[in-house]
């Protein structure tokens, strides 16, 4: 292990590199990463760095937002087929066909999406900001919000607004059941469940704080409390343990596990620092018109 970490600094050196690691990654990948976060935050601080290459360890919708916010950077994906479920259920063309059906209708995407949708969406938005962005939009326009239907509802539960949702989903986070949610509190009755937006309805009409990861990071870091019930993908309990030491954290399941984050390894990094792959690139037009709606999302909330 140690010699891999050195190789990796020492390549990273070479390659004027940063690495980023989502707060799913493996542990010794957080541990190594110059930022850890999540996706668009991720993106926004590596585009403020000056770094030449910049190692995104996560999916590939990760690493494309990432290429759109530094155009000017090398933007690489440790392991290629490392890619996100949720992102593949909607396509640019499903999206052009939706929005025919709904020709007066603004389209709201969740960042976990193509940069193709995010070329064809009015705005995008994060797991802690889509009820504002909703909110924000004029009460008179219809809103189309895609791919995740569990966010959507999350943000009609918040906002009272109508919208079309697409039905897409986290096949991880609706691995976490609402028994799963009751066994654990069973079990660690004074535990505060703290639930991603991502997860089903009834998993998070039982849970105490519906927040998306920074948020959970942000809340556990002042909260009182000494246990707690995590709902979302696993690693984040890595992420969490590791700010808070003296406080215990639970995953509501163990079968929340995504296996696509998980593709990346130490040695993956070390060979995409050393070939400089795999590239991910956005063409032009599709990242200026992608680009727009982020744009338009930090317009509405600066990144803090």
């Amino acid at each position: 292990m140690k010699l891999l970490l050195e190789k990796i600094e020492k390549l990273k050196r070479q390659r004027k590199a940063v690495i980023l690691a989502h707060n799913y990654q493996p542990g010794e990948i957080q541990d190594l990463a110059d930022f850890t976060g999540d996706s668009l935050g991720l993106s926004i601080k590596a585009a403020e760095t000056d770094a030449e290459v910049i190692v995104f360890c996560g999916v590939k919708f990760m690493a494309e937002t990432a290429a759109i916010l530094s155009p000017g950077k090398t933007v690489l994906l440790p392991d290629n087929s490392a890619g996100c479920p949720m992102a593949d259920m909607l396509t640019a063309e499903q999206l052009i066909e939706l929005k025919q059906q709904h020709p007066d209708a603004l389209v709201v995407c969740y960042v976990n999406s193509s940069a193709e949708v995010k070329a064809e969406s009015d705005y995008c938005c994060t797991s802690a900001n889509a009820t504002e962005v909703v909110n924000s939009l004029p009460k008179d326009r219809q809103i189309i919000f895609v791919p995740d239907q569990h966010l959507g509802q999350f943000a009609i539960d918040r906002t009272s607004r109508k919208l079309a949702l697409w039905q897409g989903y986290c096949p991880s986070h609706i691995m976490i059941t609402e028994d799963d949610i009751k066994e654990a509190k069973a079990k660690y009755p004074d535990a505060i469940v703290m639930t991603h937006p991502e997860c089903t309805e009834p998993v998070k009409e039982i849970s105490d704080q519906i927040l998306s990861t920074g948020q959970m990071l942000r809340y556990a870091k002042k909260s009182k409390a000494k246990q707690f019930i995590i709902a979302t993908e696993t690693g984040m309990i890595h992420a969490l343990k590791k700010q808070n030491p003296n406080a215990e954290f639970i995953a509501a399941s163990d079968r929340a596990i995504c296996p696509d984050m998980k593709r990346i390894t130490l040695e993956k990094i070390i060979r995409s620092l050393e070939y400089m792959q795999y590239k991910v690139e956005v063409p032009d037009e599709t990242a200026k018109k992608a680009r727009k709606s982020i744009d338009r999302m930090v317009e509405i909330l600066p990144a803090k």
